[in-house]
């Protein structure tokens, strides 16, 4: 018995999954047109046969190393080091930093000694770091400190002299502090991430100025911007910080969709900012999942929908980046990051 249709003023906008009807290319990618270092990663493996599952999905889409920020601390850092460290050439393990009594006096010194702990077990990184307006380590019962507080200083300095780059998380993307209304042209995942506009809560640009005034005053230090510091709806703002300031770089994670619906913008930004942006993906690893983000990089394909990257109602444009933005895209900026944090 075949199921009634939804009539049409009635489908919701989340139940929205169109298909494209235009006779044009569609291109299969295989694997990535360059070995590849995913720097956006998550603990998305519950067990160690999930682990082995991973590395063969690796091995059949091209990419040479993930790397998990657990943004974790103590037993919990320890327990994702220890699953992932049967493949230490696969994957490499980032640490959190550790908020405990963040709102006492004297707050710094046992976080740093925990970030020295898990340096020497093996964390090369700190990250994802996250403050999406209530600062780090904040809740909606207390406030947390945003990365330019003065009691993050010690703690940032301590991050350069142990070579470990900050991968940081600054707000979300513009429409989710947009009204939650028709006009609202991301309401689809907008209202899913929709972010408070209450005086505890900082504002888009205002989180966004907490990552430059870290960033302008930590010059020794590694910072990524992960999501393209969730500047996609201005990505002039993300290339203003780029120019200033050497020591940040941004992970493209988790925001192919967001970019997607301005291909020749996003090609324009890529060709001028290739050396300081990194691949990243921040999904579950699936081989369709990295399949399709390596279409959306390399090839022209235009008007496509993807399981994957449907937060939104609109489709698909691929950026059709060239080889040597690729190369350093995929590969060689990660390198550089990584090889600083030997």
């Amino acid at each position: 018995m075949a199921l009634a249709q939804t009539p049409p003023d009635q489908i919701l906008l989340k139940d929205f999954r169109p298909r494209s009807i235009y006779k044009i290319p569609e291109t299969r990618v295989e694997t990535a047109r360059f070995t590849v270092i995913d720097m956006h990663q998550h603990d998305y493996a519950p067990n160690d046969s999930d682990v082995d599952r991973w590395v063969r999905t690796m091995d059949e889409v091209g990419l040479e190393k993930s790397i998990i920020l657990s943004g974790n601390t103590g037993r919990k850092f320890d327990t994702v080091l220890a699953k992932y460290g049967r493949y230490p050439k696969r994957f490499a393990v980032w640490c959190g930093i550790d908020y405990g009594g963040m709102d006492q006096p004297g707050y710094g010194p046992a976080a740093m000694a925990e970030l020295e702990r898990c340096h020497k077990a093996g964390a090369t990184g700190v990250g994802e770091l996250s403050d999406k307006g209530r600062g780090l380590g904040g809740t909606t019962n207390m406030p947390g400190m945003h990365i330019d507080d003065p009691r993050m200083d010690p703690i940032l300095e301590k991050c350069a002299d142990l070579g470990m780059p900050v991968n940081i998380h600054v707000a979300e993307d513009k429409w989710m502090y947009e009204p939650m209304d028709q006009t609202n042209d991301g309401l689809m995942n907008a209202y899913t991430w929709r972010v408070a506009n209450v005086p505890e809560v900082l504002q888009h640009d205002e989180v966004v100025d907490t990552l430059e005034n870290a960033v302008k005053k930590h010059p020794r230090t590694q910072f990524i911007a992960c999501h393209l510091a969730n500047c996609c709806s201005d990505l002039n703002r993300l290339g203003e910080m780029l120019d200033k300031y050497p020591n940040l770089h941004a992970d493209i994670g988790a925001r192919f969709s967001e970019l997607s619906p301005i291909p020749r913008t996003v090609l324009r930004f890529f060709l001028r900012y290739q050396n300081r942006l990194v691949y990243g993906t921040d999904l579950s690893p699936q081989p369709e999942m990295y399949r399709t983000t390596f279409r959306i990089l390399e090839t022209e394909d235009e008007h496509f929908y993807s399981p994957y990257f449907r937060n939104y109602h609109w489709p698909l444009h691929a950026f059709g980046l060239p080889d040597e933005v690729l190369k350093k895209l995929y590969r060689e900026n990660a390198e550089e990051i990584l090889r600083k944090a030997q």
